[in-house]
C-alpha cells in the first residue's frame, strides 16, 4: 500500500484537486452561467500564495508552516472573491455564448499579465515555493477535508433559498424574475463563490506544483474543466466531483496505453498528445446522449425507488 501511494500520491491529489476545480465552474452554472472563468481565479490564488511564500512569509524551518498555508488560502480566497465581484457585476449581464467569450477574455488578460509582471516571474514564473508536506500524498490533509466541506455546502446551497434561486435563473430567468427573484444578484453570488473556491484550491496548488507560471490559466484549462462538468453531470454538485477526477485522471491513463506497447505507433502518439481532440470529441457526444450529464439527480432517484 506503501509503495502505491508513493507512486500515485500526485495523481490521487492532482484528481482531487480537479473535482475542486470542477465545482468551481459548476457553481456558476447553477445559475444557468456558462462562465469559463474559474482557471483565471485558479492561477490569481496559485500566485498570491507562490508570491507570498516565497517573498513575504520567511520560514526557518524546512518544512512551510501550515498556519501560513491556510493564511495564504484565506487570503486567495478573499481577493478572489472579490476580483469575481467585480468582474461579474458587468460580466454577468451577457447570457450564454457571449458570456462564454467574455470570461475568456479575462482568463487572457490574467494570463497577458502574468507573462509581463516582474512580481509574478514574467514568462518563467516562480520557482522553488517552500512544501509544507514531506510526500505529495501528504497534501490530501488539506484537499480532502477542503472538497468535503466544499461538497456539504453546494448540498446545503441546492437546498436552501438560494440554491432554489439558482435552479429557477438556470430553467427559465424571465419567469424567475417574475416570481420576485432578483437574476442579477444570485448570478453575480454564484459566480463569486465559484472564484473564491478556485482561488483557494489554486493557492494549495502552487505548493503542491512546487512551480507555479503562466501556463496554469488558460483556455485549454477552461476547456478541460468545462468538459469534466459537462460530462459529469450539471444538474448536481456530484458530477462535477467524479467528472474532475475522471478528467484530471484520464491524459495519464492514455498515456500509460501508449507506453504499454503492442499497438501502432501513430495510435500510441494520438494517445499521448491529442487529449484535447478526445475531450472535443467527449463533448460533442456527451451533449447528444448524455445533455445533463453522467450523473443527474433522477439518477439517485431512480436507485431509492428500487430500494
Amino acid at each position: 500500500m506503501a509503495d502505491f501511494f508513493t507512486t500515485y500520491g500526485f495523481l490521487i491529489v492532482s484528481m482531487v484537486l480537479g473535482a475542486l476545480l470542477g465545482l468551481s465552474l459548476y457553481l456558476p452554472l447553477m445559475a444557468g452561467q456558462l462562465s469559463l472563468a474559474s482557471p483565471g481565479f485558479y492561477a490569481l490564488g496559485g500566485y498570491i500564495a507562490a508570491i507570498m511564500s516565497t517573498q513575504v512569509f520567511h520560514s526557518t524551518s524546512d518544512l512551510f508552516p501550515i498556519p501560513l498555508l491556510l493564511l495564504e488560502m484565506l487570503i486567495a480566497g478573499v481577493v478572489s472573491g472579490i476580483l469575481g465581484l467585480m468582474v461579474g457585476l458587468p460580466a454577468l449581464r451577457l447570457r450564454g455564448i457571449y458570456l462564454a467569450i467574455a470570461t475568456i477574455a479575462f482568463v487572457e488578460v490574467l494570463r497577458v499579465l502574468s507573462l509581463n509582471l516582474d512580481i509574478t516571474g514574467g514568462a518563467v514564473g516562480i520557482f522553488g515555493i517552500p512544501q509544507p508536506f514531506q510526500t505529495p500524498i501528504e497534501y490530501l490533509f488539506i484537499v480532502v477535508p477542503l472538497l468535503l466541506v466544499s461538497m456539504f455546502i453546494l448540498y446545503r446551497l441546492e437546498r436552501i433559498r438560494a440554491g432554489r434561486a439558482f435552479t429557477a435563473i438556470r430553467e427559465d430567468e424571465l419567469a424567475a424574475g417574475a416570481m420576485g427573484i432578483n437574476p442579477t444578484y444570485y448570478k453575480v453570488l454564484a459566480f463569486t463563490l465559484g472564484a473564491i473556491l478556485a482561488g483557494v484550491a489554486g493557492a494549495v496548488s502552487a505548493h503542491f506544483l512546487n512551480t507555479w507560471n503562466a501556463r496554469q490559466g488558460t483556455f485549454d484549462a477552461s476547456i478541460i474543466y468545462l468538459t469534466s462538468v459537462l460530462i459529469g453531470g450539471t444538474r448536481t454538485f456530484v458530477g462535477p466531483v467524479l467528472g474532475g477526477m475522471v478528467f484530471t485522471a484520464l491524459p495519464e491513463v492514455l498515456r500509460a496505453i501508449a507506453d504499454t506497447g503492442g499497438i501502432p505507433t501513430w495510435l500510441a502518439q494520438f494517445l499521448r498528445d491529442g487529449r484535447f481532440i478526445i475531450f472535443g470529441l467527449l463533448i460533442v457526444l456527451g451533449t447528444i446522449f448524455f445533455p445533463q450529464g453522467l450523473v443527474t439527480p433522477d439518477l439517485f432517484k431512480r436507485r431509492k425507488s428500487l430500494k
